[in-house]
């Protein structure tokens, strides 16, 4: 047992505490109150005051992507050109990086996420298993969402279903309580309506999680409602036939009964009026990805919008190839300032809900709020420390707000995951930060080559 206190403790499903305390007891939560009264209630304990800091649930980036970490700044200059970009991505990542190469990348975007306070990842793997295997070794929870091939063909659907069934049972046998795996057809635009339907009938049958990315982009909407553009011309490339639905993403999504299954939607930047009572009716959740839709130029996606319907909503940083940081904070200011300069603004959002969006949002949309995203007894205690004295948030009248308007990433003092340390004080406590960084230098040379 052990007692951490802070000036302020932000319980998510309660009202701030001023002085308040978290009563950790091996890997679970055992109280939430006013610093006297849990430090009576628990006289034995020792106790750490953190002063000036915020004490709340930890982070939750519910939608990433680790094994291309190596890629950070790489491929900037095309981010006018999506389609190069992906295209690069995928040319290098077979090209220039080994298993071991993309190993230590996954590892390195994991310590970032932990250094800045993010306690669970909902991450998307081509390859899966490294992703995977970064999340245990950092000492993080998350889901792993084993990610298809560029796989259109419905004449190959059944192969294509049994090679990542495959890919994804391999995963499951290395689950661990903290790490479980899941699976993602890509996107609406490189999966087969066949293959989408038996990975979305599997994930019903065996309670499997899903993740698609959907409605990301002009250039998906375009071919979705009309079959031409940039991945028209792919497909043609690749001798692909493709008969346009000639509705949204999500409109499809749902005549395939693939959101029967519930998926967590990634970046939804496009949708519709309709989409977004398609997306309510049927429990699918949102991964919002400001920064990384906007950096692309996608447009900015109806945060708003997603929290007045009652959307199960999360943040996520997307891949540092397209965003450069994992900082769920910085994501937090970006899609308050966008959606406060929105065009159809209805109303201002408010710093509270954006840290609730941040923490237990993040965790609905995962489905792991049972167990995380608050801080509450008898959940995990997962929680990070986040430093407020610094001078640039000084003073602090509103902890909601200095952590959103005020805080990132490098003010986080502690990331704790199921009672476990997993970083302090500038220090990753689980792996050898300075010998990863050195790998990291000696990656980027290697790309350039």
């Amino acid at each position: 047992m052990k007692i951490l206190t802070a000036d302020h403790v932000l319980p998510i499903t309660g009202d701030a505490l001023e002085r308040g305390a978290v009563a950790v007891d091996g890997e679970r939560i055992a109280a939430v109150g006013p610093r006297a009264a849990i430090i009576e209630n628990y006289p034995a304990a020792p106790v750490e005051d953190f002063g000036a800091a915020a004490i709340l649930p930890g982070f939750v980036n519910v939608h990433s992507h680790l094994e291309i970490t190596a890629m950070r700044g790489f491929l900037d200059e095309f981010d006018a050109d999506f389609a190069a970009w992906l295209l690069t991505l995928t040319k290098t990542r077979a090209e220039r990086l080994s298993d071991d190469d993309v190993q230590t990348a996954a590892v390195a975007g994991a310590v970032e996420g932990a250094r800045a306070g993010v306690t669970c990842f909902g991450d998307i793997g081509r390859l899966g298993r490294h992703g995977f295997e970064a999340l245990k070794r950092a000492g993080l929870r998350g889901i792993v969402f084993q990610e298809t091939e560029f796989s259109p063909a419905d004449r190959t659907a059944d192969e294509d279903f049994e090679k990542l069934r495959e890919k994804f049972l391999a995963l499951r046998e290395g689950e661990t309580a903290l790490v479980k795996t899941g699976l993602s057809p890509h996107s609406p635009y490189t999966v087969g309506p066949r293959l989408f339907q038996k990975i979305a009938e599997y994930a019903i049958e065996t309670n499997v999680k899903i993740t698609i990315h959907a409605a990301e982009s002009r250039e998906e909407e375009e071919f979705m409602r009309a079959g031409t553009g940039f991945f028209a011309a792919l497909y043609r490339k690749f001798g692909h036939e493709w008969n346009a639905p000639r509705c949204s993403s999500v409109e499809y999504l749902e005549r395939l009964g693939v959101l029967r299954a519930r998926p967590l939607l990634a970046h939804c930047v496009t949708v519709s009026d309709r989409d977004l009572e398609i997306i309510k009716e049927t429990d699918s959740r949102v991964a919002h990805c400001p920064k990384s839709n906007a950096k692309f130029g996608h447009g900015i996606a109806p945060f708003e919008r997603f929290l007045d319907a009652g959307i199960r909503t999360g943040f996520g940083s997307d891949s540092v190839a397209s965003n450069n940081t994992c900082d769920i904070l910085e994501e937090a200011r970006f899609a308050t300032v966008f959606a406060r300069s929105a065009a159809d603004r209805q109303r201002f959002l408010h710093a509270r809900e954006i840290v609730e969006t941040a923490t237990l949002g993040g965790a609905r949309a995962l489905g792991l709020d049972a167990e995380i995203g608050s801080l509450e007894a008898g959940k995990q205690a997962d929680l990070a420390v986040v430093g407020l004295d610094d001078i640039a948030q000084l003073p602090v009248h509103d902890p909601y707000a200095a952590l959103v308007f005020a805080s990132n990433a490098r003010d986080v003092r502690l990331t704790m995951v199921a009672g476990r340390e997993i970083y302090r004080d500038g220090a990753v406590t689980t792996l050898d930060e300075p010998a990863l960084k050195a790998k990291m230098r000696a990656l980027a040379r290697q790309i350039k080559t």
